[in-house]
C-alpha cells in the first residue's frame, strides 16, 4: 500500500500529463480524484496553468461531493465547473427507449429528433442549477457524435446558455483529438476569469438529518426524506459519539436524480428513503444508503484484465472489446 498512496503519472495520446489516483465510483463513494494528485498537478502547471480534475457522474452526485467533502478537506476552490453532456443521454431523459449494453441503439438515438432532445434538456437545466448552488461559473461541454445533427447540437447549446451556463460548446475531441476541444478550452479560460462566489451547501454543525434533507431537497429535488428505524438508530448513535459534524456522502443510484433508476428527466415530489447510515470516520464522512443501494460495485467475478494483452508483432492491444 505504500506505493498506492502515490499518484500514477500517465499521459494522453498527445503527451498531456495525467495523474491517475482515485477511489470508488461516485454513486457509492465520493468519486473524485485525490487531493494529493490535484495539489501536485497545481504545483507543476504553475500560476497560469489549468488543472482538470474529475468528479464522477452528474452534478447531483460527484460534483456535490466534490464541493461539500473534497473542497472542505483540501481547502481548494475550483474556478469553473465543466458539465459534460451528450445528445444521446438527453434523449433518454426526454423519454427515449431504454438502452441495453452491447445491443444496437434504437433509431431515436441515431436519427434527428429535436422534440426528444428538447424534452431531455430539463435534466441538463437541473444539472446547471445544481452547480449554481455553489456559486461557480458553469461551462457545458457537449460531446458530439457522428449521429448528432447540427440542429440538435445548436438546440442543446442554446438551452444551456439560456439556463444560466456561462457558455456551451460542442466538443469533437473523440474524433479530432486535442484540436477538437480548443473552443472548450477557450471557454473555460474565459469562465475562470469570472467572479467566483463559491459557497458550501450546508453547515457542518447542522444535525445529520438536516444535512441529508438539504441534499435531498436542494440537489435531488425530493419533497422530503424518510428514515428507516435502522438509519435513525445509527444517526442517534453517531451523534452521541461526537461525529455529528462530519459531511455527508450519499450512496445513491447515478441513473436518476431520484432513488429510482427508471425515473429520468427531473423527478419531483418524491420521498427519498434512507435505509441505513454508516460512518467512515477515518475518511471523514457519513454515508447514508438511499433505498436499496449497495456499496459494492457490480463487477464480474473474473477481472477483464486477464483477457487483455499486447500483440508483440502488431503492437496492438487485444481483448479490450
Amino acid at each position: 500500500m505504500k506505493d498506492a498512496i502515490k499518484p500514477t503519472l500517465m499521459q494522453t495520446l498527445e503527451g498531456t500529463p495525467v495523474f491517475v489516483h482515485a477511489g470508488p465510483f461516485a454513486n457509492i463513494a465520493h468519486g473524485n480524484s485525490s487531493v494529493l494528485s490535484d495539489k501536485i498537478a497545481l504545483k507543476l502547471v504553475g500560476e497560469e496553468g489549468f488543472v482538470v480534475t474529475e468528479a464522477g457522474f452528474g452534478a447531483d452526485i460527484g460534483m456535490e461531493k466534490f464541493f461539500n467533502i473534497k473542497c472542505r478537506t483540501s481547502g481548494l476552490i475550483p474556478n469553473v465547473v465543466v458539465l459534460v453532456a451528450t445528445i444521446r443521454a438527453l434523449k433518454m431523459h426526454g423519454g427515449g427507449p431504454s438502452v441495453t449494453a452491447g445491443a444496437p441503439l434504437k433509431k431515436e438515438y441515431t436519427e434527428e429528433n429535436l422534440q426528444l432532445v428538447a424534452d431531455g434538456c430539463c435534466n441538463l437545466q437541473k444539472q446547471i442549477q445544481i452547480a449554481q448552488l455553489f456559486g461557480v461559473p458553469v461551462v457545458v461541454a457537449l460531446n458530439v457524435f457522428k449521429t448528432d445533427s447540427h440542429a440538435e447540437i445548436d438546440l442543446v447549446c442554446e438551452i444551456a446558455k439560456h439556463s444560466g451556463a456561462f457558455d456551451a460548446v460542442p466538443c469533437k475531441h473523440w474524433s479530432a483529438g486535442g484540436k477538437g476541444a480548443v473552443e472548450l478550452a477557450q471557454a473555460v479560460r474565459k469562465a475562470a476569469n469570472q467572479k467566483n462566489n463559491f459557497r458550501f451547501l450546508y453547515n457542518l454543525e447542522l444535525p445529520i438529518v438536516e444535512k441529508i434533507r438539504i441534499i435531498a431537497q436542494k440537489v435531488y429535488g425530493a419533497q422530503d426524506i424518510e428514515l428507516s428505524p435502522t438509519a435513525q438508530t445509527q444517526i442517534d448513535r453517531y451523534s452521541r459519539q461526537g461525529f455529528g459534524n462530519l459531511p455527508v456522502c450519499m450512496a445513491k443510484t447515478h441513473l436518476s436524480l431520484s432513488h429510482q433508476p427508471e425515473r429520468k428527466g427531473v423527478p419531483t415530489g418524491f420521498i427519498l428513503p434512507i435505509s441505513d447510515v454508516r460512518a467512515s470516520i477515518g475518511a471523514g464522512f457519513m454515508y447514508p444508503l438511499v433505498g436499496t443501494m449497495s456499496t459494492m460495485p457490480g463487477l464480474p467475478t473474473r477481472p477483464c484484465f486477464y483477457d487483455i494483452d499486447l500483440d508483440p508483432v502488431t503492437e496492438q492491444v487485444k481483448g479490450l472489446f
